[in-house]
Order: C-alpha cells, then sequence, then structure tokens
C-alpha cells in the first residue's frame, strides 16, 4: 500500500471519527434536554397537585397548612362542604334596603374528588331547536367532538365540547324543545391528576424512576394586606434538575420550579 492510500485510509477514519463525535454530542445534548423536560414535567405536575390540595385545605380550614401529613390526610379523608349562596333583601323602615347573605351547606364532598376531579357544564351555544345528542351518558368525550345538533333558524349547527371527560348527566330536553343560550345541557367531569398518586409521598419530589426521596420545601407566612393579615404558602423544588434553575448566583432570572410566595398573595407557579 503506498502512501497516498495509507492517507486516504487515514482520512476517512479521522473523518468518521469526527462525525461520530459531532453526531454523539448533538444527540447527547437533545437527549439531556428531553430528559430534563420530562422530569420537570414530573414536578410541575405534582406542585400543580400540591397547589390545589392546599386551596382546598384553605377554603375548608382558614389556613394553609405546612405540614405533609396533614396535607395527605387531608387529601385521603377531609370533607368539603357544597355551599350554596342566596341574597335576601329586606326594605328598611326610612326607605332603604338590607341584603342578607344566606350560605347554606347542601351537603359535602370528599376532599379528594374535588381536588382531582374538575366538573364541567355543556351549555347551549345559541337559542335554537333542540335536534339531539351525539352522546349518553357514561360515554367519554373529547374535545372538540360533535357535541349536539341545534337548529338556529333554517340551519343545523352542530357545537363541539370545548373540554373533554365523562359525562354523568343530560339535561331533560327533547328533540323539537326550544332551548336558550346557556342552557345546561349535560354535565361530565376529567381528572385535573392521576389517581393513583401515592397521597403519602405528596411532599416527596417525583422522579423517571420512581425512587425519589429528596421533599419540596414547604413554607407558610402572614403577611399585612391593607391592614389585614393575610396568610401565604410558597413550595420550592430545591434541588433542580435544570443547572439554568440552580440559585447558586442570585442574579439568574430562572429560579428553582416552585409557586406562591412568601411574600405576596399568590399562588401562582414560576412555569406558567
Amino acid at each position: 500500500m503506498n502512501l497516498t492510500k495509507i492517507l486516504t485510509v487515514v482520512l476517512l477514519l479521522l473523518s468518521l471519527y469526527l462525525a461520530w463525535f459531532l453526531y454523539s454530542g448533538v444527540q447527547k445534548t437533545i437527549d439531556d434536554r428531553e430528559s430534563i423536560s420530562s422530569k420537570e414535567d414530573l414536578v410541575i405536575e405534582r406542585l400543580s397537585l400540591i397547589r390545589e390540595a392546599e386551596i382546598v385545605f384553605q377554603e375548608v380550614n382558614g389556613r394553609y397548612t405546612a405540614n405533609w401529613d396533614s396535607l395527605a390526610n387531608f387529601i385521603e379523608n377531609g370533607q368539603v362542604p357544597i355551599l350554596e349562596r342566596r341574597e335576601e333583601i329586606k326594605q328598611k323602615a326610612y326607605g332603604g334596603e338590607e341584603v342578607i347573605l344566606h350560605i347554606d351547606t347542601l351537603g359535602f364532598v370528599p376532599a379528594k374528588e374535588r381536588i382531582f376531579k374538575k366538573s364541567y357544564n355543556l351549555n347551549a351555544a345559541d337559542n335554537g331547536v333542540f335536534m339531539g345528542f351525539k352522546f349518553k351518558v357514561g360515554d367519554r368525550v373529547i374535545k372538540n367532538q360533535k357535541a349536539y345538533s341545534l337548529k338556529v333558524g333554517e340551519k343545523v349547527n352542530e357545537p363541539p365540547f370545548q373540554d373533554q371527560g365523562m359525562i354523568t348527566s343530560v339535561a331533560n330536553v327533547n328533540v323539537g324543545d326550544p332551548v336558550k343560550k346557556g342552557q345546561v345541557l349535560a354535565n361530565f367531569w376529567e381528572y385535573m391528576f392521576k389517581p393513583n398518586v401515592d397521597i403519602k409521598k405528596i411532599g416527596i419530589k417525583p422522579t423517571l424512576d420512581g425512587m425519589g426521596d429528596k421533599p419540596f420545601i414547604i413554607q407558610v407566612n402572614k403577611v399585612d394586606k391593607s391592614g389585614v393579615m393575610v396568610q401565604v404558602i410558597e413550595v420550592i423544588d430545591p434541588t433542580p434538575d435544570n443547572p439554568a434553575r440552580k440559585e447558586a448566583n442570585e442574579a439568574r432570572p430562572r429560579k428553582p420550579l416552585r409557586f406562591g410566595s412568601l411574600n405576596d398573595v399568590s399562588t401562582a407557579g414560576n412555569w406558567e
């Protein structure tokens, strides 16, 4: 083999190595980004669940809790009252009016159901003549699926669902009946969060392998809001998966995933 052929083989091998090196570097960057995104999605979902649970806990108890066991027990065993608010207007002797607010408890719903499920109404999109449903109780419907037929003037419309979920009830309306815009035609619900979450570990940061053991930081505080002391809450992921979220440098605009604030009345998440 002469020198030319040797150089050709060497250059070819070097080119192949460089191509592989560049490809593996780019692919590793892509894989790392996808891994970080998947990990953060799990954390965001858990923080969203904790936030919803704390909001409902506050509605029932008038305060937030910084105790994970108390929050877990509330989710599993708590009851949330179903309230009906109505106003009564009374005429006063001097001609004025007094508005009396009545709050009645109609019953209770399990806290877990209130936290994990979201209920929706299917409302008539316009005034018209009802021409029939395209689903029945027990059906699972999806967003943009045609929901019912409604005759408006000479045209028959088929409005779609704006959300997805399981149909629980339908209104007592028959083909040919007139309906008004906004009239409730059906009710359905959907899980906001995965129902198989281990509630006992709600305060533990979830991981892709399910072996997480690092807790979130949870704190409550009180702030003065126009002369009234209001309780606030903050929950933080202290071990960010994304290096850009580490707080070694306070000048970094991207902080660890969190919701709430100890200085302001807010439960907003910094991923929103």
